[in-house]
């Protein structure tokens, strides 16, 4: 078994996998004031909630967008397993022919989504990612990594506006939600989730007229299942690509 490790600004997801299967999933709080000793008890906490034995454990990889847990996490795996893991960035094999200004400075997480995507799905492809920033990128018929946006996130939008505007409260967004809302809190439940799935419906859009074919439309990340019921597009709804786009990485690296 490996383990998995997507590393995001409000969120740790860390998978267990093996022979292409997922063993376990689970989420974490990313958390910079935890030092690598309190993470390899964290770790060392899940793998028994899920009865996995430190053995089992062959090697791992992690992709992170939080440069402090970047280099803390694999001390906190080295610590309990005595394995160095492989960390996603620059030098680590691909097979993507990245077409950016920059290809180094791409975020690791979205070419750990590229490479899922372009694994399982038909070509051209629109990947989004919703976590505390919505990203799109997009892979065109040939199978290059042509760019993508980088959008505020949804829950970063909705406690922005909540902290700003005085009289507009902190909301839950696990209620339905109709494109009229009769109260505040509906209002801004509705204008969260319709706003949010009217704006990748529009976004896909776009992309399609830019590239001048279909694509097949991704979606993934941590409020991805709230959204996606709202989209008018057909998403294929994928909450943890990046654990397959991990193995997928660990396996060319290996």
């Amino acid at each position: 078994m490996i383990l998995a490790i997507d590393v995001g600004n409000t969120n740790i997801v860390l998978g267990g996998v093996e022979n292409g299967k997922d063993i376990f999933s689970v989420r974490l709080a990313s958390d910079r004031a935890k030092t690598a000793d309190q993470y390899a008890l964290d770790i060392q906490g899940i793998l028994n909630m899920h009865h996995v034995e430190l053995s089992d454990i062959e090697g791992g990889i992690i992709s992170s967008v939080v440069p402090y847990l970047q280099t803390v996490i694999p001390q906190a795996v080295k610590i309990l397993t005595g394995i160095d893991i492989m960390v996603v960035g620059p030098g680590i094999k691909t097979g993507l022919d990245i077409k950016t200004d920059n290809p180094r400075a791409v975020g690791s997480d979205l070419i750990v989504g590229a490479v899922a995507a372009r694994e399982k799905y038909s070509l051209p492809i629109a990947i989004v990612d919703m976590g505390t920033a919505t990203t799109v990128s997009v892979i065109d018929e040939s199978g290059a990594y042509r760019g993508g946006m980088i959008i505020p996130g949804m829950w970063t939008s909705v406690n922005a506006l909540s902290a700003s505007a005085a009289q507009l409260p902190n909301i839950d967004l696990t209620g339905s939600a109709k494109v009229l809302g009769t109260n505040t809190v509906d209002c801004m439940r509705s204008g969260a989730l319709i706003g949010c799935a009217s704006m990748l419906d529009g976004i896909i859009d776009r992309v399609e007229e830019e590239l001048g074919t279909s694509v097949t439309a991704v979606l993934t990340g941590g409020v991805s299942p709230l959204v996606a019921p709202y989209c008018k597009r057909t998403f294929h709804l994928e909450p943890d690509i990046l654990i397959r786009g991990l193995e997928l990485l660990y396996e060319k690296n290996r």
